[in-house]
């Protein structure tokens, strides 16, 4: 069965179409399904400007049904998984509305810190996502939602979950590395594993009164030491301190 956005008999007049070179202005007939088409004046390979790539983000069938995908898509596509991560999360989750807001806060933390760490956004934001996605099978299996049991069940279900949304293997096996440690990490750890932390440790900060009765310069110097990240620590300083 073909992919109902790429099947003719759906088509309109639309489907066929002219544009300029965007190199050469030279005109250029595309249908609607060309991923690219070579330019006949300058002969540069010219992604379709109308084309919507959006399922190719996480469909494992995507270059059989749009063929050789544009070099410029791949490059973006580990980082458009982690919408279709964040989406198949909160599936996950149900109703679980308390589990739910607290990974989008350490996803929201974790975006900022990794944007100016200059760590791999879709390695970082993915693992925010899925770090504890094991809680059900935790509560389940050994009614604790304790560390070693989060590390236990959160890769099974992480790994199941981007096997079944296409992810390549070693964007799995780096997430997976991440979700099966929530103990502090190293100073060889890697970047992407150290802005979680700082992250996750940021939203149970933010969640909690732990600044009370403490003057500014103790309380910088506590965040010096928990946090591993130098946006971490600015970040913290400004969410938990100059915002109160």
């Amino acid at each position: 069965m073909k992919c109902p956005g790429q099947d003719t008999q759906y088509w309109n007049k639309d489907a066929i179409f002219e544009t300029e070179c965007p190199e050469c202005g030279h005109l250029m007939e595309f249908f609607k399904d060309d991923a690219t088409r070579r330019c006949g004046n300058c002969k540069k390979k010219i992604v379709n400007p109308k084309m919507d790539f959006g399922c190719a983000s996480y469909c494992k069938f995507a270059e059989q049904c749009l063929g050789t995908l544009p070099e410029e898509f791949v490059a973006k596509r580990d980082d458009l998984l982690k919408d279709r991560v964040a989406v198949e999360t909160k599936r996950y989750l149900g109703t679980d509305f308390k589990r739910i807001g607290h990974v989008a806060k350490v996803a929201n933390f974790a975006e900022k810190i990794g944007k100016k760490e200059k760590a791999n956004l879709a390695v970082v934001l993915c693992a925010a996502y899925l770090y504890d996605i094991g809680v059900k099978n935790a509560l389940e299996k050994y009614d604790s939602i304790e560390p070693e049991y989060m590390e236990k069940e959160s890769p099974i279900v992480a790994r199941e979950l981007m096997v079944k949304l296409g992810a390549k293997k070693e964007l799995i096996n780096e997430v997976i590395d991440i979700v099966g440690h929530h103990n502090r990490p190293a100073k060889e750890d890697s970047l992407n594993r150290k802005v979680l932390h700082d992250a996750d440790m940021l939203t149970h900060m933010a969640s909690c009164e732990g600044k009370n009765g403490v003057d500014d310069t103790e309380f910088f110097a506590k965040l010096d030491r928990l946090f591993l990240t130098d946006a971490g620590n600015a970040l913290a300083k400004q969410v938990l301190v100059e915002t109160n």
